[in-house]
């Protein structure tokens, strides 16, 4: 029987169920026995992990043909200017890759988010500013090299969809079985 699953992965739980190199893993969770993540989220970043053990699944997720949206909430260090957020949507070079073009934008009021544990760090007198990327690839680390990139470090990094799957109701270290129509 094919499973999906959507977990809110929280701030340093690496996206596989063993843990390594200090960092939990998914192991710890109760997740359903033979599952596996369908891309994956950094220990440094949070959000939308898909699980599932439909393999054709994720092989589509993976393919880079397929395109599929992917959108994040970054919080950066200062305050985003326009320009940046142009050159954003215009794709930018990241380590000789140029990625491809994507929806950026300055977000008015900062998201309400689950408190990160550990906090980010708290400078008095350099503000920070929120954008949401959506972007249809999924480079190693790609949004915090294209938001460097421009001048504006990501100090916190949420996945809230994939497709037309949403983190909207849940928690960090929480899941919900959920099905394939609910996310593509």
């Amino acid at each position: 029987m094919l499973q999906y699953i959507a977990f809110y992965k929280p701030y340093g739980v690496l996206s596989q169920f063993t843990a390594e190199g200090g960092h939990e893993g998914l192991g710890g969770f109760d997740l359903p026995s033979g599952v596996y993540a369908a891309g994956r989220l950094d220990h440094d970043s949070e959000g939308l992990l898909l699980l599932t053990n439909d393999g054709k699944l994720i092989k589509k997720l993976l393919d880079p043909d397929f395109a599929h949206p992917r959108s994040y909430l970054a919080q950066l260090d200062g305050d985003v200017t326009e320009q940046a957020l142009e050159r954003l949507r215009q794709g930018v070079k990241i380590k000789g890759y140029q990625t491809k073009p994507c929806l950026a934008e300055k977000i008015a009021e900062p998201p309400d988010l689950p408190e990160r544990i550990p906090p980010i760090r708290f400078r008095k007198n350099i503000p920070t500013s929120w954008i949401k990327l959506t972007l249809t690839e999924g480079k190693n680390r790609q949004v915090r090299h294209m938001t460097a990139a421009v001048g504006f470090p990501t100090l916190r990094l949420i996945r809230v969809s994939i497709g037309k799957l949403t983190l909207s109701g849940m928690r960090p270290g929480r899941w919900i079985k959920i099905e394939k129509r609910d996310i593509l």
